[in-house]
């Protein structure tokens, strides 16, 4: 019994020694989930204000520190009672958690530069290299390519683009994943310390290479036509623009901006919101398009198993989680806004202690 006091203290004690490691796990995975889904709520809400002819709103976590103190205590003592024995302790713990979040609003230049800007042909490619589907990013952020159009919607009526554009989409699908399609880019030298000039996104070229098998040769032939490349070329330079110049291909990309009105257009809105004139009626499937990019219901409750959900006024607005297209595509416009959030100029910084 004399050692009731060092083995009270100690029972109370070992139960937080693994305290830090699990507290590692369960906050990086559990902000890692946290922040994914903000991220693509925040998307998905942009898509519908801009729907509702209302400003989109970007709001970046940079920053996440998750602070705790833990405070213990034991005591115990042993008295001795005729005729028996008396054994007393206490022990008590006092756990604080204090986690802080820093946000970066985009506004101003920044706002510009990551929102208004088209993007960069040397930045966009390199994401085909990263397994991104090559069909979903041109349909995304691609308004032409050397003067073939991408369908775009005006208001209620919509421009059908040129049926060559998707064939090329196709071609370019194929030959990805027959491994035929290439990605080279050559990144500028950086600029000496201390000078405010703007980085050079750098030169990048597309190559397409030759296949054995006669029915892969046949869509390298006819990508080659359409990109206007000679049938012994192996790969062109692409530039912004439309009209491209010898040995090169035009590309006419949008900004994020452009990207998102062009999801918003074909968003399912409730019918009453279109009879009291607060949104326009939705655009169906234009020229050539089979389905929406990314296709987003509304209704007066968001199912339980979706991919994420917003509420927008006094409707629900979702992705469903059954629907493997709309999913890969949000993917591929998730990855484009990071994409632009690299040409981001230092902005304000907003730090918030969490309630």
């Amino acid at each position: 019994m004399g050692r009731a006091a060092p083995l009270l203290a100690c029972l109370v004690l070992s139960g937080c020694v693994d305290f830090g490691a699990s507290r590692l796990y369960e906050d990086q995975l559990g902000y890692s989930r946290a922040l994914g889904d903000a991220e693509k709520s925040e998307t998905l809400l942009n898509i519908v204000r801009i729907r509702y002819a209302d400003t989109p709103t970007f709001l970046q976590a940079t920053q996440v520190i998750s602070g705790y103190q833990l405070q213990r205590n034991a005591t115990a003592g042993f008295e001795t009672f005729s005729p028996t024995n008396f054994l007393s302790g206490s022990a008590s713990a006092q756990l604080q958690q204090s986690p802080t979040f820093t946000f970066q609003p985009l506004s101003g230049e920044q706002f510009a530069q990551s929102v208004i800007r088209p993007l960069p042909p040397a930045d966009l490619l390199p994401l085909a290299l990263s397994g991104l589907p090559v069909d979903v990013l041109f349909r995304l952020a691609v308004q032409s390519v050397n003067g073939l159009s991408n369908a775009v919607a005006l208001t209620e009526t919509g421009a059908a683009g040129s049926p060559d554009f998707f064939l090329l989409l196709n071609d370019l699908r194929s030959l990805q994943v027959a491994g035929l399609l290439g990605v080279r880019l050559e990144r500028q030298p950086p600029l000496p310390a201390g000078s405010h000039d703007k980085p050079e996104p750098g030169r990048v070229y597309l190559s397409i290479a030759t296949s054995s098998d006669p029915g892969l040769q046949h869509v390298v032939d006819e990508a080659k036509r359409l990109l206007g490349m000679r049938a012994s070329a192996s790969q062109a330079e692409v530039v912004y623009g439309r009209v491209p110049g010898p040995g090169q291909i035009a590309l006419l990309t949008r900004s994020m901006l452009g990207v998102l009105s062009q999801l918003a257009i074909q968003v399912d809105v409730p019918t009453e919101d279109v009879g009291q004139r607060r949104t326009l009626p939705t655009v169906g499937n234009i020229g050539p398009e089979h389905r929406p990019v990314v296709i987003i219901h509304s209704g007066a409750k968001a199912p339980e198993d979706v991919l994420t959900s917003v509420q927008y006024g006094k409707s629900w607005f979702w992705i469903a989680e059954d629907d493997f297209d709309s999913k890969l595509a949000f993917t591929v416009l998730q990855n484009l806004l990071a994409l632009a959030r690299t040409a981001n100029t230092p902005g304000a910084v907003v730090t918030i202690p969490a309630g």
